[in-house]
């Protein structure tokens, strides 16, 4: 056998046959079959060798912040002699890697669920045999036999088919199952959802029957090159983690170098002992590193997916959450998650005008009359519709108007008929009326109908079909086919007697024009008010769909994805399709991704492509979807979104957040709480830097005075129980009702954009200034007791911390703007951190461990008057930002 073709649908059948060396009425021989199975290998798609639970898990310790806090631990605990925050260090390091493992197994899904798609059996023609075997024993040059309910087990070229029909929703997107024939297409580029001629393996037969030829087998199928997409398209880390990664580096080497340079003024400038200033440097590098960061953004994560999920949002991953918030554009699959993914019958026109769906209507007209007896849907026992989607969607529109469907169909019992077939493009049946006459109900293509139809009924009357009324029902069908909407016409007639042979030529002629039913998959009605709401957040929506250009653009301008009232020829310029996409490179992608909105007849691979031209245009793109074709696209968007009612295992499987209601409403919802998660992570950022700069220029300046302000167990008790708890409270802060009214953050911004920066500095400057002044105060000014000068000094900035965990509620506005204390976690957290960190100076012989000793009430009231006062310095700053303008310069930079 020669090489497997590449193009397999626009060669004809006997060069398929030929190239494959098959024959089209026997199949393949045996032996030839033994054969191939061992040239080309089991019909299976391979499985990469997936990472022990442990090598995961060993790999989350390469990063290099982890890295240092194992150092600090080490040290801690070998030099300090302390357990305690080495305990909280390693806690951080393993709950982190847990949550890598679990993330990197979630990733590794996707791909496995692929296996669970093939069918487990095929009935093939081997030496002329029908006979069933495994699917994955099948080889290129089968012959495989198809019938309604089957699941397509290989990649085919049909040779023969019977009005058969595929479902192929799961690969190409399209909302109805596509009508297939073997005849050759002639063009050498077509994409896959226009290859008529083939069966795609994973894919449904939803009707019909066919035969064809095994083209690819395996990983050479489409969904095995959706699988090697899959395997090799690699997850970027989100911006959260970027942030996280840059911001760990970046202190780590400040801090480092700060302890270096205290342990060196200590020693070399001020003569104090090199083993005390080593603890100094040591407790100051441990305290000042943000250990708890990656937990409490975790934490705070955490409390963001328990959020979504009950607002149907179901997070697989945690940084997902965040990311969303950062979300620039949505690219969003159309079938099922912008509109319903249930065909609706929208129009009618019968009596030479358009008569709105409210109307009342019965069996007693023809057009719903021949429209549900020429119907093959079926009702199931719990009141289900089974069948082909546009047909259920006629009955289910009979159901609405509450009309008995089964009991009309036994009244008018189906005793023959003409089966649809995709060259007339008619269906025909023949049912017996209770006055022993015949009724002949037609339906199907409006343009083959109308050539058979030589009546029409106006007003209940027939009369002869003038070509003033073929004119005017050919318009009716035009426009519409421009709003997008799959048209059926429908014709009957009534005959006392039936012709021997039923036949095109003996039934289907001089037939009564009926009317015209006009249907669309909706928009869902929530969808268009999400996507306003998205523009107002400054979030773009694109369509990216397999269905045909006309029905996307319909719907895109029904939803305001395009401007409603912009002209049809406008809004096609926004419009492209895959066949387009292949003539552009990427670099011209890239410079004109910005010009279409909307995608339509899109392959796997043409998702993949958008999604990374955006990204080339540093924009954050979530990408909705709930095919085997949207998986790869959905790994490689900076966000997949799945859907969780119509959604594949294997879509699910590539996603980042799986929506359990299947509305694209529920992604806004779920950009807002993004939005919060950031806001809230940038508080406890802020709250945790600040606090731990207050700490390094505290014991920095105290060096380079000589004074022995703090001793390392008050700055490790500090670090422990003053930073933890406010700054997993400041995470449960209220969403700012603005939030959805401002553009998304661009890539370029980090946890120290929009004011954070300079708010660390100041403040971290007003709270090493407020401590070491009570210091200077006791100690050098009124010359009290030492000790006692160190727990003035060691309780003022553990309470600075406390009250300075208010400030950070909002970067510039006033406490005075907002209620303070609407955050009952905050409340709670700092009265049980105040309780700890005032406990070891109170509770007799735990003070004697923490040499601190108790100072009296006035002195009590010099610790609660500078403590408060950092309250009130950071309002006259932010009051200053606000005056001058540098708050809305800072703000602006949002947009």
């Amino acid at each position: 056998m020669s090489q497997l073709l590449k193009t397999p649908f626009n060669a004809s059948i006997e060069q398929v046959a030929q190239t494959y060396d098959t024959n089209t009425s026997h199949g393949l021989s045996a032996t030839k079959a033994r054969q191939r199975l061992e040239q080309y290998g089991k019909n299976d798609l391979e499985v990469q060798k997936h990472s022990t639970l442990f090598q995961k898990f060993l790999a989350q310790f390469k990063d290099f912040m982890i890295i240092v806090l194992l150092v600090a631990a080490v040290i801690s605990v070998v030099v300090n002699r302390e357990w305690s925050d080495a305990i909280i260090i390693l806690l951080v390091v393993v709950l982190n890697a847990i949550m890598g493992v679990f993330q990197e197994s979630k990733a590794e899904e996707a791909i496995d669920a692929l296996q669970n798609l093939a069918s487990p059996d095929a009935r093939v023609m081997r030496e002329g045999v029908v006979t069933t075997v495994k699917s994955h024993d099948l080889v290129p040059g089968d012959l495989v036999l198809l019938e309604a309910g089957d699941v397509v087990p290989a990649d085919l070229r049909l040779i023969r088919t019977s009005s058969l029909q595929i479902e192929e929703a799961a690969l190409t997107g399209e909302s109805v199952p596509v009508e297939k024939d073997h005849r050759r297409i002639e063009q050498d580029e077509v994409g896959i959802g226009d290859r008529s001629n083939m069966a795609f393996s994973s894919t449904n037969v939803t009707y019909g029957r066919g035969t064809g030829i095994v083209v690819a087998t395996g990983m050479d199928t489409e969904v095995g090159h959706i699988a090697q997409m899959l395997a090799t398209t690699e997850k970027k880390k989100t911006p959260l983690q970027r942030d996280q990664d840059r911001l760990g580096k970046v202190l780590t080497y400040l801090i480092l170098a700060i302890a270096v340079i205290t342990f060196g003024i200590g020693v070399f400038l001020k003569g104090q002992p090199w083993d005390h200033m080593l603890l100094i440097a040591i407790s100051l590098a441990v305290a000042a590193i943000p250990e708890g960061l990656p937990a409490i953004s975790t934490i705070i994560l955490s409390l963001g997916t328990k959020t979504m999920a009950e607002r149907n949002a179901l997070v697989r991953t945690l940084p997902a959450v965040e990311t969303l918030g950062g979300t620039q554009i949505i690219c969003s699959d159309k079938t099922g998650t912008l509109t319903l993914n249930q065909m609706t019958v929208e129009k009618l026109y019968m009596n030479g005008e358009f008569m709105p769906i409210t109307n009342g209507i019965d069996f007693s007209n023809h057009l719903l009359r021949s429209l549900v007896l020429a119907n093959d849907t079926q009702i199931g026992d719990a009141q289900e519709l089974i069948g082909d989607p546009t047909e259920t969607a006629l009955v289910q529109f009979a159901l609405d108007k509450e009309l008995n469907v089964n009991a009309f169909n036994k009244d008018f019992p189906r005793v023959d008929e003409i089966p649809f077939d995709s060259t007339r493009k008619l269906m025909t049946t023949i049912h017996k009326l209770p006055n022993g006459e015949y009724l002949i109900a037609t339906k199907g293509a409006p343009d083959q109908l109308l050539e058979r139809c030589t009546s029409i009924e106006k007003d209940g009357q027939v009369i002869a079909m003038s070509d003033t009324d073929r004119q005017e029902i050919l318009k009716a069908n035009q426009s519409m086919a421009q709003e997008a909407l799959r048209v059926l016409a429908s014709a009957y007639k009534v005959v006392n007697t039936l012709p021997e042979s039923i036949d095109t030529t003996t039934v289907e002629q001089d037939l009564v024009f009926a009317g015209l039913v006009g249907m669309i998959d909706p928009e869902r009605k929530e969808a268009a008010a999400a996507i306003e709401v998205a523009k107002q957040a400054g979030m773009r929506t694109i369509m990216i769909t397999g269905d045909h250009a006309i029905t996307a653009q319909a719907i895109a301008e029904r939803l305001g994805i395009l401007d409603p009232s912009a002209s049809k020829e406008e809004n096609a310029t926004h419009v492209i399709t895959g066949a387009d996409l292949n003539q552009l490179s990427d670099e011209q992608l890239k410079q004109q991704v910005a010009n279409y909105s909307v995608y339509a007849r899109v392959s796997p691979e043409h998702k993949v492509r958008i999604i990374k031209a955006w990204q080339a245009n540093d924009k954050v793109v979530s990408m909705t979807g709930d095919g085997v074709n949207d998986a790869p696209s959905l790994k490689q968007a900076d966000i997949g979104v799945g859907m969780g009612i119509t959604g594949t295992e294997v879509s699910k499987g590539a996603s980042d957040m799986v929506l359990a209601d299947d509305n694209f409403e529920t992604i806004v919802v779920a950009v807002e709480e993004g939005r919060k998660v950031f806001a809230n992570i940038q508080k406890a950022v802020q709250f945790l830097l600040s606090a731990n700069l207050g700490e390094v220029l505290t014991l920095l300046v105290a060096t380079m005075f000589g004074w022995n302000i703090l001793e390392p167990v008050h700055i490790l008790w500090i670090n422990l129980v003053t930073d933890v708890f406010p700054a997993i409270a400041l995470g449960m802060e209220r969403a700012d009702l603005l939030a959805m009214k401002r553009p998304p953050r661009s890539k370029e911004s980090n946890f120290l954009s929009f004011g954070i920066f300079p708010s660390i500095i100041y403040q971290g400057i007003l709270e090493a200034g407020l401590t070491l002044f009570v210091y200077w105060y006791v100690d050098i000014y009124l010359a009290l007791d030492h000790q006692l000068a160190e727990t003035m000094a060691f309780a003022t900035l553990g309470l600075i911390q406390l009250f300075h965990a208010y400030n950070v509620k909002s970067t510039f506005r006033s406490l005075l703007s907002i209620n303070p204390f609407d955050n009952k976690y905050l409340n709670l957290a700092n009265l049980g951190s105040g309780a700890l960190l005032l406990g070891v100076i109170l509770i007799p012989g735990v003070n004697t461990f923490f040499s601190v000793t108790l100072p009296n009430l006035s002195q009590w009231g010099i610790i609660f008057t500078a403590s408060f006062s950092i309250i009130i310095l950071t309002e006259i700053v932010k009051a200053i930002f606000r005056a001058t303008g540098v708050a809305e310069k800072y703000e602006q930079a949002t947009k």
